[in-house]
């Protein structure tokens, strides 16, 4: 975490300023949209051109998606200044959780038995974590047990918002032929200017001791900005952010149809082991063994939904006419519930 002087040289204090880092996060989406315009550009100018821009649509078909996104996210940086970066990293897995029971109530899915029990799971492993959290919130000297609390109850409540984009997604906007860069860039068009505006009056909002900042506002982006001019080592974070967004979700459209299931969740598990081993070599958190055991269980709990087992009981004589009898059922779930833009 770094700290900086602020505006009228104010005293050093941590850089908190968590809607900023969001608007720098949909600028990295927002860029998705160029680099389509680009490739669209060059793949026109070639002889046989493959890249399908899609049907026409109405971009407002992404505001609702995108408010989500834009509130979610707002909630999780927020939540990233009071908790350890792996739990943040780990509790994202209640996504799982909301996302089915919202797909069965308004997407009218049904969920096998192995995707039932996945969820039990996840839950289960989502209740260690915390309270791996909570024992080590006691012994925590940078942030209090109230903070850490109240930091992963936010990360918790950001998922559910993110289930319910995932479901406006999957209901309103995949039907169309639309090309994921270019739905990953238009959410970002809409949260990069909706959450600028609202930087604003988020400017003058007095909120107390929640607010980190030397004026105790909601959101004090001069502060910001005159903590960069101090410390430029901030601005190479935020731009690091930022290209790393839009990396990651450039990336992960460009691979999705080439990779397995399997894959992906490895990848995605290999990406909280680094935050982890990371925080640990840089004295940004303790080490506690609840927390493997917590990422074992939200891992096995991911694995049984994303239908990980299928390929072992298919291997076993008394299970392979139980898969059978349920491809039926599963053929249901073959679309992606996951997000246009779930890799930030």
């Amino acid at each position: 975490m770094f700290s900086a002087k602020g505006c009228h040289e104010s005293p050093d204090h941590k850089f908190s300023h968590p809607f900023l880092q969001a608007v720098g996060m949909f600028l990295g989406e927002l860029s998705c949209l160029v680099v389509f315009h680009i490739l669209l550009c060059h793949d026109r100018r070639s002889p046989e051109p493959k890249i399908n821009p899609g049907q026409a649509f109405k971009p407002i078909l992404f505001f609702p998606p995108a408010m989500c996104d834009m509130t979610a996210t707002s909630i999780m940086y927020v939540a990233l200044n009071m908790t350890s970066a792996s739990s943040f990293q780990m509790l994202r897995g209640a996504v799982i959780v909301f996302t089915g029971l919202l797909s069965v109530a308004f997407l009218g899915r049904k969920l096998v038995a192995s995707q039932w029990t996945g969820i039990f799971i996840t839950i289960a492993g989502l209740v260690v974590v915390g309270l791996a959290d909570f024992v080590s919130g006691e012994k925590d000297e940078k942030h209090k047990l109230s903070e850490v609390i109240t930091g992963d109850l936010l990360i918790i409540m950001a998922q559910i918002i993110v289930s319910v984009q995932m479901v406006l997604e999957e209901k309103f906007v995949y039907k169309h032929d639309v090309h994921p860069l270019r739905a990953v860039g238009t959410e970002g068009f809409f949260g990069f200017v909706i959450l600028s505006l609202l930087l604003i009056p988020m400017y003058f909002i007095p909120v107390g001791n929640f607010g980190s900042s030397p004026r105790q506002v909601l959101e004090d982006a001069l502060d910001a900005f005159c903590q960069i001019g101090h410390q430029p080592l901030i601005i190479l974070a935020l731009l690091g952010n930022i290209i790393s967004i839009a990396f990651f979700n450039f990336a992960g459209i460009s691979v999705t149809k080439e990779i397995s299931a399997t894959t992906r969740m490895v990848l995605d598990s290999l990406r909280t082991v680094v935050i982890w081993a990371v925080s640990l070599a840089l004295s940004w958190e303790k080490f506690q063994g609840l927390q493997i055991l917590g990422f074992i269980i939200l891992l096995v709990g991911a694995a049984l939904y994303n239908g990980l087992h299928k390929p072992l009981f298919a291997r076993l004589p008394c299970c392979a006419r139980f898969q059978d009898g349920n491809a039926d059922e599963e053929g249901l779930l073959s679309g992606s519930t996951s997000s246009v833009n779930e890799d930030h």
